[in-house]
């Protein structure tokens, strides 16, 4: 039996993501068909429940992906990532900027 679709209400926003990361979900979605919202999102609702949003055969076109555009980022820089040419942010906040 068919689970019903769900009802939802998107909102516009203003995330700023990593330049050649945003390149390959971009061309991603673009390859699978879909928005890269739509993208984000079934990445998102995987996440939550502990689980990998793509098949073996989508990683490896992420893997493609990822060279084409120069993504050399793994999951364990995700708190190392600081942003060029920003003051410095004192608190050791998620969003440091780096000096330049």
């Amino acid at each position: 039996m068919k689970k019903p679709e769900q009802v939802i209400k998107r909102v516009q926003t203003g995330v700023r993501l990593e330049a050649r990361m945003l390149n390959v979900l971009k061309a991603l979605a673009a390859l699978k068909g879909i928005t890269l919202g739509d993208l984000i999102e079934g990445i998102v609702l995987h996440a939550f429940e502990g689980h990998c949003a793509f098949s073996e055969e989508t990683l490896g076109q992420i893997r493609d992906l990822k060279k084409i555009y120069g993504l050399a980022l793994s999951a364990r820089d995700s708190h190392l990532l600081v942003e060029a040419s920003e003051p410095h942010e004192v608190g050791g906040s998620r969003t440091r900027k780096a000096k330049q």
